[in-house]
């Protein structure tokens, strides 16, 4: 059985991720048996639709658009766009630039992943074409909701990760290849505030795609603009490392993917990290996908091309 890794992102870490996905090609023998690079999930600053983590950085040139698209498809990796905002309305289906995005991508390879079902909806509808993944940000924590949405038409259904390390409660899903599960949560186990936080950046999104309408001769307030600005109510796990995240009850490691997950049907993992610094996700890749007795060699010359390639280009 193959084994799926989904990785963040597809702009922010780009280059990064063009240079790993060319080491799994140059040295199989390394990495973990079965690997497979399923898709690389993100979002392009100023999309209205985007949800689960803030997206900024200012206007996207158009092309940029076009550019990252061919790459990823040139390399046979499928991307998946996070337009997973709790907050949109009808009125924000007919964002010009979201809509322009799912067209230059619509090539029936890529998908998009959902939780609004007033998105879903007209994504079905006006773009038949992609493959549509059902969020974690929905927070289903019932597990006969959970096997209910797996039951849907979905292409991958991402489980809540409060369920990881309940073997009991995920032995109750029959098309387990169908779920996908999130390996290295940085959020407490059982957050009362997860949902709330996903509507705050959902906001917090809205605000500056609003913004960055404007002249932009003013400094910008969140607060102007219906949002709650994200340093009013900290969170302390958004700033959680490697080492820390690995301590919680919902981590899972790479021998319980092997040992557990995979016996039990369950072949598609994700890995977070989409505005994580690249020399952690650096760390998160090889802990996940690269065989033990190599990690120091490949350490070595995944940090060696990084650098050479320079880390935060986004050219292909």
């Amino acid at each position: 059985m193959s084994i799926k890794f989904h990785l963040p992102d597809f702009l922010e870490h780009c280059n990064f991720n063009r240079i790993f996905i060319s080491l799994t090609k140059e040295f199989p023998e390394y990495f973990i048996d079965g690997l497979e690079i399923a898709s690389v999930y993100g979002t392009f600053p100023q999309s209205l639709w985007n949800g689960g983590r803030i997206v900024n950085g200012g206007m996207c040139d158009k092309n940029l658009v076009k550019t990252v698209v061919k790459g990823f498809d040139k390399l046979g990796i499928p991307l998946r766009f996070t337009f997973t905002n709790p907050t949109l309305t009808e009125e924000d289906l007919s964002d010009d630039f979201c809509n322009y995005v799912l067209k230059t991508a619509n090539n029936g390879k890529n998908g998009v992943i959902v939780v609004s079902p007033v998105l879903e909806e007209y994504i079905r509808s006006n773009y038949p074409d992609y493959k549509v993944t059902s969020s974690t940000c929905k927070r289903i924590t019932n597990i006969d909701d959970a096997v209910s949405e797996v039951g849907r038409n979905y292409d991958i259904v991402v489980l809540d990760y409060d369920f990881n390390n309940n073997l009991e409660m995920l032995e109750k899903i029959p098309d387990k290849s169908k779920c996908e599960i999130l390996v290295n949560a940085c959020c407490q186990p059982g957050c009362p505030k997860r949902s709330q936080h996903y509507r705050d950046i959902g906001n917090m999104q809205r605000a500056i795609c609003a913004y960055m309408k404007t002249s932009r001769k003013v400094p910008f307030n969140p607060e102007k603009y219906g949002a709650k600005d994200e340093n009013s109510d900290y969170c302390p796990y958004m700033q959680y490392d490697f080492a820390d995240a690995k301590k919680h009850a919902t981590h899972i490691s790479p021998a319980a993917i092997a040992e557990k997950y995979v016996p039990m049907g369950f072949n598609q993992f994700k890995i977070e990290g989409r505005t994580t610094n690249a020399f952690t996700l650096a760390e998160y890749y090889l802990y996940y996908m690269v065989k033990p007795e190599h990690l120091d060699k490949m350490r070595m010359i995944f940090y060696s091309r990084l650098i050479g390639g320079k880390i935060i280009s986004s050219a292909f």
